[in-house]
């Protein structure tokens, strides 16, 4: 069954596939946010492959796009109000079940799963404050979860400085509100999975971010896996997802 692609904004880029099982919703819903350090030239068919095997579990699929640096209107804020925008959409749409939702992220796109997860402690005019849709939880596959680390090891060819505008001393307000480990604890339960062979976002990230959590993250390493293997819908790490989504979906 082909996903329909939805707009939840005005730009050519604030746009979604909703990837929707077989039989009567609402449906419990998994948003999907594609990585590639924030940036054009990657977009979200990323996720494509993930998306069909959720829509077969039973699960829908908000495979979201969003404006990203090098476009017009992407990176501070712009990229975090998209981002928002488009789970908030989810609350108008009647084959989803608003209530129970899941974000989950590839790489910098797992940065903004968690990021997104945390909206609700987010101050009052923060970009992406003020939530229509709360997650239930996030997942985060090889995510960019420790900001500041992130700047300060130079990935991406200073990717983090790109999105945010500037390091941690010169928008040190931005990191505030947008990093995941200065947010944590979110309040909501965090799947990280990440692979020992990661030469694009190291493993320490994940490891730092899950010490910050603390008991609302679990990490799970694989062992020989790089950074794409984890998108990979055959591979264990999404199959350790998978596993999981059932519980990260209940009903508290």
């Amino acid at each position: 069954m082909a996903a329909p692609s939805l707009r939840y904004g005005p730009h050519p880029d604030q746009v979604a596939n909703l990837h929707l099982p077989a039989g009567e919703g609402p449906f419990p819903t998994v948003v999907l946010i594609h990585g590639g350090f924030w940036r054009d030239g990657w977009d979200r068919t990323l996720m494509t492959a993930l998306a069909a095997t959720l829509a077969a579990a039973g699960t829908a699929a908000w495979n979201i796009e969003y404006r990203r640096v090098g476009q017009e209107g992407g990176g501070w804020p712009g990229t975090f109000l998209d981002v928002a925008a488009a789970i908030d959409h989810l609350a108008g749409l009647d084959a989803v079940d608003a209530s129970r939702v899941v974000t989950c992220g590839h790489s910098a796109g797992g940065h903004l799963a968690l990021w997104a997860a945390a909206r609700h402690r987010l101050p009052d005019g923060a970009p992406g404050a003020g939530p229509a849709v709360i997650p239930r939880a996030a997942v985060g596959q090889a995510p960019v979860a420790d900001l500041r680390a992130a700047f300060t090891a130079g990935l991406g060819r200073g990717a983090v400085r790109d999105l945010l505008g500037g390091g941690p001393d010169d928008v040190a307000d931005r990191y505030a509100i947008s990093d995941p480990l200065a947010l944590a604890p979110l309040g909501v339960p965090q799947l990280l999975v990440h692979g020992t062979r990661d030469e694009i976002v190291p493993l320490s990230q994940s490891r730092a971010y899950a010490r910050a959590a603390a008991a609302e993250a679990e990490l799970v390493e694989l062992d020989g896996a790089d950074h794409f293997d984890v998108i990979d819908p055959a591979h264990a790490a999404w199959l350790t997802v998978l596993e999981r989504l059932p519980a990260l979906l209940a009903t508290p």
